[in-house]
């Protein structure tokens, strides 16, 4: 843990991660993708909401923005379901992203779920990251023991995320840690950092054991802790 902490220490005076919220206003929409003013803090992964203004003045969530290209004065969005409006609560609108709807990306990146394994490197990365706030781990792990999520999915974490305003999830890996988008998983900045000596599993929080069903067999654990959250993040 040693050579962690300073890894940390070390990049704490030359380096950070910041990706501040951008808006634009969207052109040439066709067949599911648009095009926004490029911008310095637009990475490919980006991602973020389309709304819309309605003629009686009400504006709307209408879709989700994933930056898939830049190229010049231009950054490519491709749009997607904003799945945190299919409730019965609150109808999707059923509006199609269109010119002049505004884009708001990189957004909710002031707030990240965290996924450390130990506390230790929780501590590192949380003091090293000054500027983001990181949503405490026992509210993760309370919501997977609450829905009996031993082995996390995307989707838990994405609903995490949901409930929580985040949209940054960071995973803290042997030799490195990665800022991902919550909703895509894309990876958007990986950090080279150093060995880590002992896990607890799925993640550092006070909440240590927790079940799945009882009539569930396997899948109870995460075997290897590194292994598994690669995979998750290389899923397509």
């Amino acid at each position: 843990m040693r050579y962690f902490l300073s890894f940390f220490l070390f990049l704490s005076a030359v380096f950070g991660f910041e990706m501040p919220q951008v808006t634009g206003v969207l052109t040439n929409v066709k067949d599911g993708y648009g095009y926004v003013a490029n911008n310095p803090n637009l990475r490919i992964g980006s991602a973020g909401i389309v709304t819309h203004a309605f003629g009686n003045g009400e504006k709307s969530i209408i879709a989700r923005a994933v930056v898939t290209e830049k190229s010049g004065n231009l950054a490519k969005v491709r749009f997607e379901v904003y799945s945190n409006l299919a409730q019965s609560a609150l109808p999707v609108p059923g509006v199609l992203p269109r010119e002049g709807d505004r884009v708001i990306l990189n957004y909710l990146y002031s707030r990240a779920l965290i996924v450390a394994p130990n506390e230790e490197v929780y501590n590192q990365v949380v003091n090293h990251f000054s500027n983001i706030t990181f949503v405490h781990p026992d509210i993760a792990a309370a919501h997977l023991a609450d829905i009996h999520s031993p082995v996390p999915s995307r989707e838990d974490f994405r609903q995490i995320c949901y409930q929580n305003a985040a949209g940054l999830i960071f995973i803290a890996l042997n030799n490195q840690g990665i800022f991902a988008d919550c909703g895509s998983f894309l990876p958007l900045e990986t950090i080279q950092t150093g060995t880590i000596a002992h896990y607890q599993k799925p993640f550092y929080s006070h909440i240590e054991n927790i079940d799945t069903y009882f009539w569930e067999f396997g899948g109870s654990e995460i075997n290897n802790y590194d292994s598994y959250y690669r995979k998750l993040l290389e899923q397509k």
